[in-house]
Formats: structure tokens, sequence, C-alpha cells
């Protein structure tokens, strides 16, 4: 039996969001916004190990959000943002789910305290 919205996003599109489940990998993310770093630079925040931020460096590669360099003895890492592309392109498409929900929210608030204001002036 095939669901109906599944299978349509890109296989990539899981890795990604699955590489920005983890708050460590976000925090890299960020970090990487402002330009290239060595694994050293990405765990001086953490209390986590250097092996530890390579290993969530692998994760971000494979979900295509980070790629590294060589340069002599340093491998520094650089966000991918086109990557996350993906991510967002499927979100926004919920954009106007929400914006109609939010919108019937509103609707009913406005209503409802209308309520309660004619039920008080009635008292």
């Amino acid at each position: 039996m095939e669901q109906i919205g599944y299978g349509s996003a890109p296989a990539s599109l899981d890795a990604v969001f699955s590489a920005l489940a983890d708050p460590t990998r976000r925090a890299i993310l960020t970090r990487l916004a402002d330009g290239q770093a060595s694994v050293n630079e990405l765990a001086a925040p953490f209390d986590i190990s250097q092996p530890a931020v390579s290993r969530h460096l692998k994760v971000l590669e494979r979900a295509g959000l980070v790629e590294r360099a060589v340069e002599e003895q340093r491998r520094p890492a650089k966000l991918r943002a086109e990557n996350l592309s993906a991510a967002v392109d499927w979100l926004t498409e919920f954009r106007a789910f929400w914006d109609t929900s939010f919108e019937q929210l509103d609707n009913v608030l406005i209503q409802m305290k209308k309520t309660q204001m004619k039920e008080a002036e009635d008292e």
C-alpha cells in the first residue's frame, strides 16, 4: 500500500533532517556559517572529544551540509548551505496550512472574546 506524500521528497532530505536532529550538529553548522573551521576549533565550545566532533562532521558530510578540504595537515570544514534548500522547500509546502490554521485560531479567539464581552455587559 502506497502512502500519499511518502517517497516524493529526495532521499537526501532524510539525511538532512537526520543530521539537523542533533543540537551539536546544528551548533556546528551555525559556527560554520561564520567561516570554515578545523575540528579543534569546532570542538572548543563543546564538552565532547575531538573524535566525537569528527563523527558529527561525517554525518553532516554524508547529508551534504559540510565539505572538508585538505590543506597540508589541516582538514577544515566548510558549510554547504545550498543543500539546506531541499529541507526549506519541503517545509515551505506547509506554510499555507499553518497560515490558514492560525487565521482560523485568530477568528475563534476573537469570537470568544466578543462572546465574553457580551456576557459581561449582560450581567
